[in-house]
């Protein structure tokens, strides 16, 4: 049964493991438990668009897996335990896979910003992400309709890219991959095997 409330005493990463059941959305900050807010339909609605079409264009090119949320990213050195919404891990890097957490930075993360989180998503974990290592980072947020993406560069800073014209942003961590940002905000958003044709998967 999922918790609703935070322990109050600080846990280690493997005890803050053992407490929270797949039911519980919470994260892991240097001892002690955050709880995540529920989230809204519009939110899972793009986590599963996401899902499916980055997914089966990872699987049918055979570049790693695709990790939605509930599923945690252990970051050690920074102390944190977090849980993106989706995160995209290259076949090269799969040996991080644990049971229950990836141990290390996923070479995509996708956060999808609600109100809440906004602060968070842009601050705390941005920061975090960058110290980490995570190669690219979307921060998509469907209140401001706003698609922000970042690649780290040589010098282990994100870079915001920019749209190539008709707003295409083309992925550096997941080869060949391209997404329209327009894709995001139509009402209903569009048919996945309409999508998958037009990246050349179906």
């Amino acid at each position: 049964m999922a918790k609703t409330k935070a322990p109050t005493k600080r846990m280690t990463y493997q005890e803050f493991l053992s407490w929270c059941d797949e039911d519980t959305w919470a994260e892991w900050v240097d001892g002690e438990v955050v709880m995540v807010t529920p989230a809204s339909d519009r939110h899972q609605d793009l986590v599963r668009f996401l899902i499916q079409v980055l997914g089966t264009y990872v699987e049918a090119k055979a570049l790693g897996v695709v990790r939605p949320a509930p599923f945690q990213m252990y970051l050690p050195e920074l102390r944190r335990g977090r849980e993106p919404d989706l995160m995209f891990i290259a076949s090269g890097h799969l040996d991080r896979l644990k049971d229950r957490y990836l141990e290390g930075p996923a070479d995509l993360v996708v956060e999808i910003v609600s109100p809440e989180s906004r602060l968070r998503d842009r601050g705390e974990k941005y920061a975090e992400y960058e110290l980490a290592g995570v190669p690219e980072y979307w921060l998509i947020d469907p209140e401001l309709k706003r698609a922000d993406f970042y690649v780290l560069d040589k010098t282990g800073r994100f870079r915001l890219m920019d749209l190539e014209p008709e707003g295409v942003f083309r992925s550096q961590a997941i080869p060949g991959f391209s997404l329209k940002s327009e894709w995001l905000w139509q009402e209903p958003l569009p048919k996945v095997l309409e999508v998958l044709k037009e990246l050349g998967v179906i």
